[in-house]
């Protein structure tokens, strides 16, 4: 693994992700779910012809995990998914939770690390559904929180804030003095603390990391906290299963509690290989999932290209 400093896609806004979380958002506020998930057809053809960059992102990707040659119709399918998730998020986040079918594998990994009334870090991507974990959280009466970059924070907060101001409790900005105080208070009154470990953290490095047969950069900051913090690490993802039904995951990554700090950073690299290994399993299960449309891999080196040892 090479660590480095952090991609160009890290300073880059996501134009096109917050353009289509205003549209979907109007629409699931103002026509409702069923209406709206005809809009949703429309809002993917429209990303199909005019995202390119989006669209070429989404062929690179999907010529990793399809077993056929990419076709236009499987890019319209994985814009679509999208849209549904986002679609979806108003929803769950209103608590509208009678509206989907979610099933839960893995509970038990969940409820095994929390038996000593402390809490744990959930770590997932931008795949599937975070917002699904809401719904398992409040079916068993569970403390979720989620912590971010401030500016991502503050972005989540203004579009929680709309949709249902009670949430907004609900996210801890990082970048700040008391950043990690704020966590480890939650986390000592039992919460699950959750972060998206697939995108840059902050202004923090990250290390590259193979998947999917390639080399990709992923933040060394949630793996960092999480061994500073001393708890184990649960990766999760709610996958979109099509139509009203998610999918949510537990699997153990690692757990901290007892590590060394002289051992630290090697529990740190394997805890990151190990992630990696993980995003490509649910990839190849649920290849529509994947909503990082940007230039993700790391490009192969030229021949005779001496910058990357």
């Amino acid at each position: 693994m090479r660590e480095s400093s952090p991609p160009d896609w890290a300073s880059k806004p996501e134009r096109s992700n917050m353009l289509m979380l205003r549209i979907m958002t109007w629409i699931s506020l103002t026509l409702g779910r069923p209406v709206g998930r005809v809009v949703l057809r429309g809002i993917a053809v429209y990303f199909l012809l005019f995202a390119p960059a989006s669209r070429a992102a989404s062929r690179d990707y999907l010529r990793r995990v399809l077993p056929q040659p990419v076709r236009r119709r499987d890019i319209y399918r994985h814009f679509f998914w999208f849209a549904s998730t986002i679609h979806d998020r108003v929803y769950l986040l209103n608590q509208r939770f009678d509206l989907f079918d979610i099933q839960v594998h893995g509970q038990d990994v969940v409820d095994a690390l929390r038996a000593d009334g402390k809490g744990l870090f959930l770590v997932g991507a931008h795949m599937g559904s975070f917002e699904a974990m809401r719904a398992l959280g409040h079916r068993h009466a569970l403390d979720v929180a989620m912590a971010m970059y401030e500016d991502n924070a503050r972005k989540i907060n203004r579009m929680l804030s709309a949709i249902n101001p009670d949430l907004q409790q609900d996210v801890i900005g990082l970048g700040q003095l008391d950043s990690m105080l704020r966590i480890k208070a939650r986390l000592e009154q039992g919460a699950m603390v959750g972060m998206l470990a697939d995108r840059t953290f902050g202004a923090d490095g990250t290390r590259a990391v193979g998947m999917l047969g390639a080399q990709a950069d992923f933040p060394l900051g949630p793996f960092r906290m999480a061994a500073i913090l001393r708890r184990p690490v649960v990766f999760m993802t709610g996958l979109y299963m099509g139509g009203n039904r998610y999918a949510i995951h537990f699997e153990q990554l690692a757990d901290f509690s007892d590590i060394p700090a002289g051992g630290r950073q090697h529990e740190i690299d394997r805890t990151m290989m190990r992630y990696a290994g993980l995003l490509e399993k649910f990839c190849l299960h649920a290849p529509y999932n994947w909503f990082n449309f940007f230039n993700f891999w790391q490009p192969k080196p030229m021949v005779g290209d001496k910058g990357q040892q």
